[in-house]
């Protein structure tokens, strides 16, 4: 997966944050190469047959738990495009019942994206690897067709004009 413009040059995007259709939060300036990167990263985890039976189970990096990503504002003094986005993944223990009084437990592996805004308001999303690798892809792919059909990059800039808004074009 490749993040270039039409020319071919590299490009680099700022997420936009929204909750409920509004903005709340602009995080990950410069951050297109890096959730490329880690698309395939976890493309390739899933694929590997290594520690893990089940491929939802299996994320990038060597140890069980760890940080994927954390995007933050540009900088203290941005208080209106001020947020943070980031992606952890945890061992979370669930019991699997058997037949009689026996059962055990099985340790799964998920990935916690949190979206957090300038006001401190909040949201979770607990995903598998497959549900993290489609949403990888789909933040790269829609800045790769906004860069492709309407350039919409602001001069000397790395925020693309209504990415994340695909329903209504700016």
């Amino acid at each position: 997966m490749a993040c270039r413009d039409s020319a071919g040059v590299p490009y680099e995007v700022t997420l936009e944050l929204f909750r409920d259709g509004v903005a709340y939060g602009s995080v990950g300036e410069r951050c297109g190469w890096f959730l490329a990167r880690l698309a395939r990263s976890v493309a390739e985890a899933r694929e590997s047959q290594v520690a893990w039976d089940d491929p939802d189970d299996r994320f990038p990096g060597d140890g069980d738990e760890g940080e994927l990503f954390g995007f933050r504002y540009r900088s203290r003094t941005d208080i209106v495009g001020g947020g943070e986005l980031r992606c952890q993944v945890r061992l979370i223990p669930i019991w699997v019942p058997a037949k009689g009084v026996k059962g055990r437990w099985r340790l799964i592996r998920r990935a916690y994206v949190e979206a957090w805004g300038a006001s401190g308001a909040g949201l979770r999303a607990i995903v598998t690897s497959g549900e993290l690798l489609m949403f990888l892809s789909s933040v790269v792919t829609e800045a790769e067709v906004r860069l492709g059909t309407q350039y919409g990059m602001e001069r000397n800039s790395s925020l693309i004009s209504g990415a994340g808004t695909a329903s209504r074009p700016r």
